[in-house]
């Protein structure tokens, strides 16, 4: 499997150490605008892989060299100024580096599964499915698995149960709208009902990549391990359920917007996104998910 990475700011570069860890891929090959920037980071992983059992070829290059990719994972961005700058304002200077970079990448790679990962996610994933004319079930945007999992990580310090085996879902939008399903969760068939303690822990997984940023100036790791979950649920046709932002099919009335939602994920990228039953709250919040990343989206394209 051939993987490009495009951007390799502080999340792809934690993508591709991961990668190196963990190595899914025959060719690993890195784009940045800076190409000395890639260079450096191929030369410095490829000194790295030589301590794993691994003969994943590392190296940079342009975008005529990531031609019949099998997978491009999208981290190009502006950095984000923490706090002043609002998700609106990170997608204006956003879009014009999805459009420069995407269209020539899907030309080269017409059959490739794109992973978006630069913010707002849920805006750019749809914005690349236009782009590109992609099968949406091709277009996986990393959405809300990575607040899922810090839920997941807060729910198990205090039921003490191992975080992978808590079935507990954040959907929505990855951003302020994001909502805990919390009528879904459960373990071993065991439901977790809405509690004081569990509203806690959604306020505190909402607020927690804002206290990274503020604490070290950027988040990577959580988005990095995340990112290779979805990849290697692709790479070995895992078939693994997620929640990622995907295009969504009509789920209560909404369409056209990619939102996060329970999906499968497979070789094809999305093998069939799942349809649970919220509480009437939830199915609320949803919607206001879709109302405010549609304008998100128009007031993106107004600002260009």
């Amino acid at each position: 499997m051939k993987i490009t990475l495009v951007g390799t700011g502080r999340v792809g570069s934690a993508i591709a150490f991961a990668l190196t860890i963990n190595p899914l891929a025959s060719e690993l090959l890195l784009l940045n605008r800076s190409r000395e920037k890639a260079e450096g980071d191929a030369l410095d992983l490829t000194h790295a892989a030589a301590l794993v059992d691994s003969n994943m070829k590392i190296h940079a290059g342009e975008i005529a060299d990531s031609k019949d990719s099998d997978v491009i994972i999208f981290t190009a961005s502006v950095p984000f100024r923490y706090p002043n700058q609002t998700r609106l304002e990170m997608g204006i200077d956003n879009m014009p580096i999805l459009r420069k970079w995407m269209p020539a990448l899907a030309e080269a790679s017409p059959n490739a599964i794109v992973l978006m990962v630069s913010n707002p996610v849920d805006a750019l994933a749809y914005e690349t499915i236009r782009l590109t004319g992609f099968d949406p079930k091709r277009v996986i945007g990393t959405g809300t698995l990575v607040d899922s999992i810090r839920y997941r990580a807060l729910l198990s310090t205090e039921l003490k149960i191992h975080a992978q085996d808590i079935r507990a879902y954040i959907l929505g939008e990855h951003g302020d709208t994001q909502f805990a399903a919390s009528s879904i969760a459960m373990t071993g068939g065991e439901r977790f009902y809405p509690s004081d303690t569990s509203r806690r822990m959604f306020e505190e997984t909402k607020a927690m990549g804002y206290e990274v940023f503020r604490l070290k100036g950027h988040t990577s790791y959580g988005i990095a391990m995340a990112t290779i979950t979805i990849l290697d649920s692709i790479a070995y046709d895992l078939r693994h359920t997620m929640p990622v932002s995907v295009l969504v099919d009509g789920y209560l009335g909404v369409e056209d917007v990619c939102l996060s939602l329970p999906a499968v994920i497979g070789r094809e990228g999305v093998t069939r996104i799942l349809h649970p039953t919220l509480s009437e709250d939830e199915e609320a919040a949803f919607r206001k998910s879709a109302e405010i990343v549609k304008q998100t989206l128009a007031e993106m394209e107004a600002g260009q």
